[in-house]
């Protein structure tokens, strides 16, 4: 990657796990300016599809225009084609777009996760338009390096939907505890072949007294 997009900075933490039948996309909550608490509700994790996810790490405005941008030609893709995009392609629109405008670019993270014919899948998108398939788990933004320590620690092949639930929370809740433009609170995300489904934070209060006592 060329130094100019080296040099971008995201302050968030997203995480991106896949189980046995589907993918987890997980985010906090926090939006920061510098130093300041902008938000602490802010929405990190968007559906593109009936069965297609993207999480954003970077400047708000260029990850909303993106989001906006990819969901329409998500929408056009079906009309004109008949049939459900896949994660790949949808991966691949939004990396030709931001390849596009490299020397003006969208100063963003993304990830783009979901289950498509050929099951679950989640791929990385850089500012650069640069797109990765990451086949077991991956995480982006500033709290990354500490999330990175409990998915290297924790994760395993054969997980099922709710040990990939408490492997994301506790990757977010390290990050948490160390980064301090990640905080807040969780949006967390399951997608499998039978639904897109939001984690209610209730859910996700009662699995933190186990996932903060055991890192």
């Amino acid at each position: 990657m060329s130094q100019e997009y080296q040099d971008v900075k995201t302050g968030t933490t997203t995480v991106g796990i896949v189980f046995q039948g589907g993918v987890v996309l997980a985010t906090e909550r926090r939006a920061t300016m510098g130093t300041l608490i902008a938000s602490k509700k802010a929405k990190k994790v968007h559906s593109i599809t009936d069965r297609i996810g993207m999480t954003i790490a970077g400047g708000v405005g260029d990850a909303q225009q993106l989001v906006r941008i990819i969901n329409v030609e998500c929408n056009l893709y079906q009309i004109r084609r008949g049939k459900e995009i896949s994660v790949g392609a949808a991966a691949t629109i939004l990396s030709n777009y931001l390849n596009q405008n490299r020397f003006s670019p969208y100063y963003v993270q993304l990830l783009v996760g979901g289950v498509d014919m050929n099951g679950p899948s989640i791929y990385s998108v850089d500012a650069a338009g640069g797109a990765t398939l990451e086949e077991d788990f991956v995480s982006t933004g500033s709290g990354s390096l500490t999330a990175y320590g409990v998915l290297e620690d924790r994760f395993r092949q054969d997980m099922n939907e709710a040990e990939a639930v408490d492997l994301a929370v506790r990757a977010l809740r390290a990050a948490m505890r160390r980064d301090s433009a990640s905080g807040e609170g969780y949006n967390v995300v399951v997608i499998t072949r039978d639904k897109f489904a939001y984690i209610p934070e209730a859910k996700i209060a009662e699995m933190l007294p186990a996932s903060s006592a055991s890192l």
